[in-house]
């Protein structure tokens, strides 16, 4: 039986984690990043400008562990979203969309009762590694 790799990646380039965890950890060429927050990496402060400063932070930061994990915003397959107030739902959508232009991938997102240091928006996210081809599928078929 082969050993199967997990591997703890950390990006300098992001803030430490806030508590016992790492930035994400990269198993065969799935990488699973932890919940990222808007935090500036040399202060370890929320940046300003609510939930849309929050949110373009944190992806600024994801987009650095993903790079570290040898992925990218084009190999995401999955994210959630977790906001301290629904209300942002359409705000933290523009500035999502800064990242993700298109091809999108597959989301959740809710309210929660209360995020850590006070945040307003955190994000996590499941990616790929290596060469990754999307495909677009269309369903033809109608259901009766």
């Amino acid at each position: 039986m082969s050993t199967i790799v997990r591997k703890i990646i950390t990006s300098p380039l992001a803030p430490k984690p806030v508590a016992p965890y790492n930035q994400a950890i990269l198993v065969d060429r799935t990488v699973y990043l932890s919940g990222v927050l808007g935090l500036d990496k040399n202060t370890g402060k929320l940046v300003g400008n609510g939930a849309a400063g929050e949110a373009r932070q944190a992806l600024i930061n994801m987009g650095h562990i993903l790079a570290a994990a040898g992925s990218s915003f084009e190999k995401v397959i999955k994210t959630t979203i977790l906001l301290d107030n629904i209300d942002d739902f359409s705000v933290i959508n523009e500035v999502y969309k800064e990242f993700f232009a298109k091809d999108y991938p597959a989301r959740s997102a809710f309210q929660v009762g209360k995020l850590p240091l006070g945040a307003l928006v955190e994000i996590e996210a499941i990616a790929l590694t290596g060469n990754v081809e999307t495909v677009c599928v269309e369903s033809t078929s109608s259901e009766k």
